[in-house]
């Protein structure tokens, strides 16, 4: 069977001025092996920029488009219990679960460069004409899965150590129970989890952006090549 090329298979289908990138003749200019150099050097930059900026102290605390909040239905009980002089105990549940994600963001490295390497051509040519969302989807698609059962004993050490956790998850599931609350945010460390992950997704999706509309920035002769040919 004859090699598929990413030219080809950005040219067939969905065409890229469908998908809003053009003009299509710079981007068929591109060999096979720069598009897929450049595609993997963005995915790597992208995770590896992610991870850093999360996985330490204060990277989900710190950043409010990822600081993961009480959900929703607990907000009124939290501001009772402050009411009531127990604050303190609120806002270490709080600062716990962003300290969680924060310890279980660096184990999501090897994985999501795992993902890079075993990138196929198809894979390749929906990221390089895709959307804003196109790099998000594909690590979620690949990766979300392992990466939960990764985070999740991460999660549940750093959160068993505050006292509410527990209590959280009482409520919780009483709250599920009525349909008040999804069922997976009725635990506590499944919510972290999932909250880490959709997190590291979104700052995933920010660089690879950050790429797109300055290739020249990035310093990299590949990536200037690949997505300069998209401008």
């Amino acid at each position: 069977m004859q090699r598929r090329k990413f030219t080809v298979s950005l040219l067939s289908g969905a065409s890229l001025y469908t998908a809003g990138i053009a003009p299509v003749r710079a981007a068929s200019a591109l060999s096979d092996a720069d598009a897929s150099s450049g595609i993997r050097a963005a995915l790597e930059r992208g995770a590896e920029a992610a991870v850093a900026l999360l996985g330490k102290p204060d990277g989900f605390m710190g950043n409010p488009k990822v600081k993961i909040p009480l959900p929703g239905f607990l907000k009124d009980g939290a501001k009772l219990l402050k009411a009531t002089g127990q604050g303190k105990s609120v806002d270490e549940l709080v600062k716990a679960m962003n300290r969680a994600a924060e310890a279980a963001v660096p184990e999501a490295k090897e994985l999501l460069l795992g993902a890079v390497k075993s990138m196929s051509v198809e894979d390749g040519a929906r990221i390089l004409s895709g959307g804003d969302n196109s790099v998000t989807d594909f690590f979620a698609q690949k990766t979300r899965e392992p990466l939960g059962v990764k985070f999740l004993p991460i999660v549940t050490q750093a959160t068993e150590k505050v006292s509410l956790a527990d209590k959280y998850n009482a409520v919780a599931g009483k709250a599920a129970g009525l349909g008040l609350v999804d069922k997976k945010d009725a635990n506590i460390q499944q919510y972290v989890t999932k909250k880490a992950l959709d997190g590291l997704y979104l700052i995933i999706g920010e660089e690879e952006r950050k790429i797109r509309k300055d290739p020249l920035g990035t310093g990299s002769d590949i990536l200037k090549k690949v997505f300069g040919s998209l401008k």
